[in-house]
């Protein structure tokens, strides 16, 4: 019963740390924006330079990922309603990053209690829990890309209804909430790419490893060989040499 329960939090575990580090990598690697900001064409649809593009940027992911800090948007205004929102993705943001945490710790924890023999990872359906938690999280995602794919813009407003509900405080205006300019549809469909793509090379590295580790399967260490006493009186003399010896 032990080995099955931690098995199983070993595979949520898994699971829980590739779909938060995915999802964290558009939010921490910032360099995946500045990289959009020529590339889309964001000065341009702005009429701002690149540096002021920048500098509202990170004072909104500032505010998102660091304690502390004043909510702002740069030079660029912004109502009451759209500081609201980015109140409501602070809270997402702040979930995310701890999930990411203790996913991480639970997972390294459990790890090295079973290459400890502290437990013994069970096989659900014959296979690797990390091969059955890297499958399953490959069917789900691949379902909301195929959902994607077929209408990005639905997509989002539908993920929108189902994490911000009752609200509409993320439809931004043009003139109202600014910061919407420096954020084109176009950025957030690249960042479902970078993490639909992660979750996916994560998923197949696990697989691959759990294949490795069936076909070569790690040795068993040996056990210690048992020692006879020699009780005759061959063996009592070689004892006494022995003693003799040492003295």
């Amino acid at each position: 019963m032990k080995d099955k329960l931690l098995t199983t939090l070993f595979g949520i575990c898994a699971a829980l740390l590739i779909i938060t580090f995915s999802i964290g990598l558009p939010i921490y690697f910032r360099p995946f924006y500045y990289m959009q900001i020529d590339a889309l064409d964001i000065t341009g649809t702005s009429g701002e330079d690149y540096d002021t593009v920048k500098e509202a940027y990170d004072e909104v992911l500032d505010y998102l990922t660091l304690p502390g800090r004043e909510f702002g948007t740069g030079e660029f205004k912004y109502s009451e309603e759209g500081k609201s929102h980015f109140e409501d993705c602070k809270v997402l943001f702040d979930l995310n990053f701890w999930v990411l945490i203790v996913s991480f710790a639970g997972t390294l924890t459990l790890a090295i209690l079973a290459k400890l023999r502290k437990f013994r990872l069970c096989r659900p359906f014959g296979c690797h829990v990390l091969m059955t938690s890297a499958i399953s999280i490959l069917a789900f995602f691949a379902l909301i890309a195929i959902l994607v794919a077929i209408d990005f813009d639905a997509a989002f407003t539908v993920f929108h209804k189902i994490f911000f509900p009752g609200k509409s405080n993320w439809y931004f205006g043009w003139d109202t909430d600014q910061i919407i300019r420096i954020l084109p549809s176009e950025f957030f469909m690249n960042c479902a790419i970078l993490i639909f793509s992660s979750i996916v090379l994560l998923c197949i590295g696990l697989i691959v490893y759990s294949v490795l580790r069936k076909i070569y399967p790690p040795k068993e260490p040996e056990a210690p060989k048992p020692q006879y006493i020699d009780f005759s009186k061959a063996g009592y003399e070689a004892l006494l040499k022995k003693d003799n010896k040492k003295k």
